[in-house]
């Protein structure tokens, strides 16, 4: 989604959903999330996964200055250990290790993955150990650019929810989906404006 689409989906998702529409007037529209398709954004996902922001930037950049290309091969051709002291979790390097023997052995092939419909692709990232639900929808956002997928199981979106609705209590991941329901078929765009309201809107 380019900068355009993101405003026309939330301006959409603003006439069914009053919340929106009063928040969008306060903070205004997010930025477009889009990153390459490929080993690369996959392996970024893993490295992400349980720590902050700027931990998995700080960790992407001590990877890429081991690597002059970030692909399955040139990983697992890194020496025993570096993935370690680069700030990865030893099972996390066992996820980006069996990434890498995934897409080299042919069990996933990234490029294959446009083709399939959300549930189906959705299914091929999640057979690989480390990639849960989340990882395989912030792929199909970020990197398929699929315009209605929501994360339920992200904690800052529950927040945001809990906050725009002025709920007591923060939803769970299926009452989550249950309440942004009618924001479909933009639920991707509505996704960024939750996460650009955890961090704009007060608590």
């Amino acid at each position: 989604m380019d900068q355009k689409q993101v405003i026309n989906d939330i301006d959409n998702i603003a006439r069914v959903d009053a919340d929106v529409a009063i928040a969008v007037v306060n903070l205004g529209y997010p930025q477009p999330r889009i990153r390459a398709p490929g080993f690369e954004t996959l392996f970024t996902t893993i490295v992400g996964q349980q720590i902050s922001t700027e931990a998995a930037a700080a960790i992407m950049k001590r990877v890429r200055d081991l690597l002059s290309r970030l692909d399955a091969t040139s990983l697992l051709n890194l020496p025993e250990g570096a993935l370690r002291e680069a700030g990865l979790s030893m099972r996390k390097v066992e996820y980006a290790q069996g990434l890498a023997n995934a897409i080299l052995d042919g069990v996933l092939n990234p490029d294959d993955l446009p083709a399939l419909n959300n549930e189906e692709a959705i299914k091929a990232i999640t057979a690989l150990r480390g990639f849960g639900v989340w990882s395989a929808e912030i792929y199909l956002m970020f990197s398929l650019q699929r315009e209605d997928i929501f994360p339920a199981d992200d904690l800052a979106l529950q927040v945001a929810l809990q906050r725009l609705k002025g709920l007591e209590a923060r939803p769970t991941p299926m009452q989550a989906r249950v309440l942004i329901e009618h924001w479909s078929p933009w639920r991707s765009a509505g996704s960024l404006f939750l996460w650009h309201y955890y961090r704009g809107a007060p608590a």
